[in-house]
């Protein structure tokens, strides 16, 4: 089981910095960000699943740290995401807390298994059953799912017709002790969404009522 590695992004633009102030602003690094980003950055997750730190959006918050990972069959990749914890000290309205996780996720599908309908309904239940399977509670929970078909012609006519699926939400954790919320937890139940996603088959005992993807017509060459 490997650990999700990376050195701490201080502030909103996400360079890495070992030092314990905002490259922009100045301003300290709060004890509660940094805790958090290190909870993320030791998180013991799947082996199937490449982590590593990413650049952080601008914008979005005074602190900010992103993790990318792809989803590995030998020399296969299956499915690929983005996790990015925000942070504002001072709280922000539409959050409702100080922290806020916003991801993406992408996997490649069968066209038969992209055209049912129901399809973006089950996806967004994976993503709340992957945290609730956990024992996590958050809050203000928003996002899309999207699915997109491409056809070939001409030159490319003898390519096959693909599909692909992408969520992206965002959730507030709730904040535990010290006002840190458990964002290595947050961490694993998202990985499980994207081996959900990626068709893998469950970590471990889980409900046998949860439907995973088929494997897709072929992986990514990497």
């Amino acid at each position: 089981m490997a650990a999700a590695q990376g050195r701490l992004s201080d502030g909103a633009g996400g360079t890495d910095d070992p030092k314990e102030r905002d490259l922009h602003t100045g301003e300290t690094v709060p004890p509660v960000f940094r805790s958090a980003v290190d909870a993320l950055r030791s998180a013991r997750l799947r082996p199937q699943i490449e982590v590593e730190p990413t650049r952080a959006p601008q914008r979005l918050a005074p602190h900010a740290y992103a993790l990318e990972a792809t989803v590995v069959d030998g020399e296969q990749d299956l499915a690929d995401g983005r996790l990015v914890l925000l942070h504002d000290p001072a709280g922000h309205e539409a959050w409702r807390g100080t922290f806020r996780l916003v991801t993406l996720v992408r996997a490649e599908l069968e066209t038969e298994m992209a055209a049912d309908p129901l399809l973006p309904e089950v996806c967004w239940s994976w993503l709340t059953g992957a945290l609730q399977a956990r024992g996590l509670t958050y809050g203000e929970p928003s996002g899309t799912v999207t699915r997109a078909s491409s056809h070939y012609f001409g030159g490319l006519a003898a390519r096959p017709a693909a599909s692909q699926i992408e969520i992206r939400a965002s959730w507030t954790p709730r904040e535990g002790l010290g006002g840190v919320p458990d964002t290595g937890a947050h961490l694993a139940s998202w990985c499980d969404l994207l081996a959900q996603v990626a068709g893998l088959p469950p970590a471990g005992p889980g409900d046998a009522s949860v439907v995973t993807l088929p494997q897709r017509r072929g992986p990514q060459p990497r």
